[in-house]
């Protein structure tokens, strides 16, 4: 498994138990009703959950499993690749950052645009292994 798949993976895992626990905050106060401010960590949930597990599980697992090129690289340009994991991230976490802690409309703008760039250059990655994967079969 190369390096960046072993990254895109652990990482979703860890957002996933991050996800997983807002999540089980969040039902017990819905069972409880005891402490209703803790509603504002949803959306961060969401972030986290969508984004931040299953997105990344997807590219992580994508980038592992897809056909490889018979000449050059064989999956492709590596930094670009790095680099799109790196925007995604950041991009969560600001994301993260402007719901939760700073409540920044803009800055959450900000935020999908990196993590928007990020799934972008991954595309620009593995497209072409599609694309070959295609034209064998």
């Amino acid at each position: 498994m190369p390096t960046l798949s072993i990254f895109f993976i652990r990482a979703s895992l860890i957002y996933f138990l991050i996800g997983i626990t807002i999540g089980a905050i969040l039902l017990a106060e819905k069972g409880l009703s005891t402490y209703s401010s803790i509603w504002v960590l949803r959306s961060a949930h969401i972030e986290l959950a969508l984004f931040g597990w299953i997105i990344q599980l997807v590219m992580g697992t994508a980038y592992w499993i897809l056909p490889r090129h018979p000449e050059g690289p064989p999956r492709g340009n590596q930094y670009v690749a790095w680099l799109a994991f790196i925007l995604l991230n950041s991009g969560i976490i600001l994301g993260v950052s402007a719901i939760w802690l700073l409540n920044n409309p803009d800055l959450e703008a900000i935020a999908r645009l990196v993590q928007f760039v990020g799934i972008g250059c991954f595309a620009f990655v593995i497209w072409p292994r599609v694309l070959t994967f295609r034209k064998e079969n």
